[in-house]
């Protein structure tokens, strides 16, 4: 059983974590993870609960599992049902609105039933070992809760950290004291389980791991601007942390051991960090709907592209994401599959699958000028 410690990204490693790890026979891993996939997918902040689905199969009296025909009930989205539909892991939703308590019933529910042979809960960048006061820290509390309901367990669960500092958020040399010896280090064979899911999944973090374990190194842009994340050697890696030092580091992941529902658990965030991130969500959803609809234009997109490009090569980035350049040229998230298959399709030579590479000069190439698939090399 793999826990998907922060749900999206984390649950498109999982799948590569298992490939890597227990591939080579026997039955794939069920795959527990949240279905919060921010608002580029879903419009209503915060995580959905097994009440926002119609579909879902019960596994244990707690645990529902999520089909490839389950449905988020409008107006939420989610990307599960279709992850689900693509890869042959059971997946299972964590259901964040009963807080730590709940998460830890449910754990313990799934180990009664399953027996798993072993119990892994996945991070993908480290954020799961931050403290809870870092300037970079933006998104702790799906982690916190997960890292929380994991060490209160009745079995043993190893803390896995995959692409130390590929979230955007802890720089990988601060979480070198934190994380343990290497275990393992993600090869292109291991992106194959998802290698379809990459082509449309919206995970930054899922998309960087996936692209270092192909061989890309440079420097990435991400969403809002954050700072640049370094796409290095380290990033491929899968180390082993202490699970009980992680609960000893991070404040937010104690306080929320005994919550008992969601708002609980947002108020000890606000306490501890200063914030919450689904009150982040809040007012980004009130801005978006306020915000006029643009449409995508072929000939105006290519015009911003090459300027975007040239200030990115600038501030001496050599990649970026489709969700980064979908939100830099002002387009509303439901254009990034079109804005991806027109770039794709005009210039292939910049895909560094799944991530598009920051021409080296201007490109000549407009909408229409050039065919291509863009298919994996």
């Amino acid at each position: 059983m793999i826990v998907a410690a922060g749900g999206g990204g984390d649950a498109v490693a999982a799948a590569m974590l298992d490939a890597a790890l227990y591939g080579g026979g026997g039955r794939p891993a069920v795959i527990l993870t949240y279905a919060w996939d921010r608002l580029l997918v879903d419009a209503v902040p915060g995580p959905r609960g097994p009440a926002h689905f119609t579909g879902l199969r019960p596994l244990t009296h707690s645990v529902w599992t999520v089909p490839a025909d389950a449905k988020p009930v409008a107006p939420a989205g989610s990307t599960l049902p279709r992850l689900a539909g693509e890869l042959p892991h059971t997946v299972a939703l964590i259901d964040p609105l009963h807080g730590a308590e709940g998460i830890t019933r449910q754990l313990e529910e799934l180990i009664e039933h399953l027996a798993p042979e072993s119990i892994d809960l996945l991070d993908v960048g480290g954020d799961i070992l931050a403290r809870g006061d870092e300037p970079t820290l933006r998104s702790p509390l799906a982690d916190a809760l997960t890292l929380a309901a994991c060490c209160q367990a009745n079995a043993p669960v190893r803390l896995l950290v995959a692409g130390p500092g590929l979230d955007g958020e802890i720089p990988a040399e601060d979480l070198a004291d934190r994380m343990g010896p290497t275990l393992l280090t993600f090869r292109a064979e291991h992106v194959e389980p998802v290698r379809s899911v990459l082509e449309w999944h919206p995970s930054e973090a899922a998309a960087m791991l996936a692209a270092t374990a192909r061989g890309v190194r440079g420097s990435c842009e991400v969403r809002e601007a954050g700072p640049p994340v370094p796409l290095t050697d380290e990033g491929p890696t899968v180390h082993e942390a202490d699970l009980d030092d992680a609960l000893d580091r991070n404040e937010l992941a104690r306080a929320l051991l005994e919550t008992e529902n969601l708002a609980e658990a947002e108020q000890h965030s606000r306490d501890i960090c200063g914030y919450s991130e689904i009150d982040y969500e809040r007012d980004k959803a009130s801005w978006l709907s306020s915000r006029p609809e643009r449409q995508l234009d072929p000939e105006g997109t290519f015009r911003q592209l090459d300027q975007f490009e040239a200030e990115a090569r600038g501030r001496g980035i050599t990649h970026t994401t489709f969700r980064r350049i979908t939100e830099a040229l002002g387009l509303d998230g439901g254009h990034r599959q079109d804005l991806r298959a027109l770039l794709l399709s005009s210039r292939p030579e910049q895909y560094a699958a799944p991530l598009w590479r920051i021409a080296c000069r201007p490109s000549a190439v407009t909408a229409g000028g050039r065919d291509g698939a863009g298919r994996w090399p």
